[in-house]
């Protein structure tokens, strides 16, 4: 009897470990209250309750966007394939140029699936470079106008459902993108 208990104890308990993720970061996501592709508002409360992962990029970049983004929808992909649903949340960094409809004709260029990827604009540039650097912990410094270059981070986050971030990935390595896809099996 008392090995039964024991191994029912057992199984409980790793079946709660089960769900469990290593993690790299302890960040609480500041309150805000922006505008989807949709011309929709989307805030951090509307997300709360559920996992999320976070990334920054800016439709008008050349370097760096062009492969996290495409990554980032795999990423969807591949967890949609699972059955996961999972919810990405992009935040521009170049909020003055991405309008609502360029953001629609991004997401259509990576064969973005909107019902469960919501891109962010409607703010100003200090306010995203604020959440960026307080919440995410990732560097955001604007190029100027001139160049219409933004240095800022290719990690991709995954915050929980009270909007912390427990974790990074390296948004350009497929070693951590199929982590971070695992994770997201794990937790969604």
């Amino acid at each position: 009897m008392k090995r039964t208990i024991g191994l029912i104890f057992f199984l409980l308990l790793l079946a709660g470990c089960m769900n469990k993720i290593e993690t790299n970061m302890d960040s609480k996501v500041a309150d805000f209250s922006f505008t989807n592709q949709f011309e929709e508002k989307v805030s951090l409360d509307d997300l709360a309750g559920d996992y999320w992962i976070a990334y920054f990029f800016y439709t008008d970049c050349k370097m760096v966007c062009p492969r996290t983004t495409a990554n980032m929808a795999d990423v969807q992909q591949a967890l949609l394939d699972e059955n996961v649903t999972p919810n990405i949340v992009g935040f521009t960094v170049d909020p003055d140029f991405d309008t609502a409809e360029v953001l629609i004709n991004y997401a259509e260029e990576y064969g973005i699936d909107n019902d469960s990827f919501t891109m962010l604009t409607g703010y100003e540039f200090d306010e995203v470079q604020s959440l960026s650097k307080n919440s995410f912990k990732s560097v955001l410094e604007d190029g100027g106008p001139k160049d219409n270059a933004f240095a800022h981070s290719t990690y991709f986050f995954l915050v929980d459902d009270k909007g912390q971030v427990v974790k990074r990935y390296d948004g350009l390595s497929m070693k951590e993108i199929d982590l971070l896809i695992e994770d997201a099996k794990k937790v969604m």
